[in-house]
């Protein structure tokens, strides 16, 4: 069973080899895919150099020539793992928010037969956001409360973009159709996915704040997943 890591970059020059190493020492049959969208800072760089010790069998770069959203991203990166012929995709970001002791709960659980998408869950018993500010998670938990209002399906982490796929629900779910580019992608896909009848299920996990770099989330990037809810639930 061929599984990768998929992790969308932009100017995480450095994070990249920090994380790499990090998720290799946890897994040995992990294989990595870095999605980068033509970082200023020169993150390709950095992974093309790592490449050179850690093979590139293991480790793979999808040089995009700009920057067009997290979605677009992702969207291409599922592609090229499809085309390759990987039976488990995982997501997670490039900042040390995602951990990845967490990384091996998620893989354990995407493994099982019965099981064909798992969210990294900050709302299920044993996650948490222990490191933000109060409003930050409030904003966040009601981000994810409205979701599960409009959309319908008693999911409790719809913003959260640690996750993980099985093969079959990448090609079932419509992915030339995904029409969201920024955070609200995470949404769609989890929406597509129940509406099409797959089972989900949620792994607790400790959402941290990231080691370097600035953070990409914003109000006005929240709010805009929040209006894209409604367009998601009748298109």
């Amino acid at each position: 069973m061929k599984s990768l890591v998929v992790l969308p970059t932009y100017n995480e020059r450095e994070n990249v080899k920090k994380l790499i190493e990090e998720i290799f020492s946890t897994s040995s049959d992990l294989e990595i895919l870095v999605a980068d969208d033509n970082s200023p800072d020169g993150t390709a760089e950095v992974v093309r150099a790592l490449q050179k010790s850690v093979g590139e069998r293991r480790l793979h770069l999808l040089v995009r020539q700009k920057k067009e959203g997290l979605g677009r991203a992702y969207l291409a990166s599922f592609q090229w793992a499809l085309e390759r012929g990987f039976d488990i995709i995982l997501q997670m970001d490039c900042d040390f928010s995602h951990r990845p002791a967490d990384l091996m709960k998620i893989y354990d659980e995407i493994k099982k037969s019965d099981v064909d998408f798992v969210v990294g869950s900050r709302y299920v018993p044993g996650g948490g956001i222990p490191e933000w500010e109060l409003w930050r998670r409030v904003l966040s938990r009601m981000g994810s409360l409205y979701a599960k209002t409009i959309l319908g399906y008693p999911l409790r982490d719809w913003t959260g973009g640690f996750n993980a796929w099985k093969r079959s629900v990448l090609e079932q779910i419509g992915l030339v159709n995904v029409s969201s580019e920024g955070y609200s992608f995470q949404i769609e896909m989890k929406f597509r996915a129940l509406k099409a009848g797959f089972v989900g299920v949620e792994v607790p996990i400790v959402f941290d704040k990231r080691q370097e770099g600035k953070s990409k989330m914003s109000l006005k990037i929240m709010f805009e997943a929040l209006l894209k809810v409604w367009v998601i639930r009748f298109a």
